[in-house]
């Protein structure tokens, strides 16, 4: 679960998608050119293990699974926060957040 302001952040496939509407990824939306070679162009978006060090939760203090994220995928869904900058999404004062 990622805000709208931390969703440019979080990196991109290098194949495209075969779902064309709302991809990111394809040469109508103007994501990818014609003939381009993604392995070569889109080195800051790439993985490296190398180089990315894995944060922990602030809250469980388990390892996260995303380059970037400060909150586990599970404890950003029961709090319903942003995995990235912790922005409260909604309100969970009616609902029974559990992973369970």
């Amino acid at each position: 679960m990622v805000c709208d302001n931390c969703q440019k952040k979080v990196g991109k496939v290098i194949t495209p998608d075969p779902w064309k509407t709302g991809a990111r990824n394809t040469t109508e939306s103007g994501g990818r050119k014609v003939n381009e070679n993604k392995a070569l162009t889109a080195s800051k978006n790439r993985f490296n293990p190398y180089t990315a060090k894995f944060e922990t939760c602030r809250i469980c203090k388990q390892k996260v699974h995303q380059v970037g994220s400060h909150y586990c995928q599970a404890c950003a869904y029961k709090k319903s926060i942003c995995a990235m900058c912790g922005k409260k999404m909604m309100s969970t004062k009616n609902y029974r957040q559990s992973s369970a």
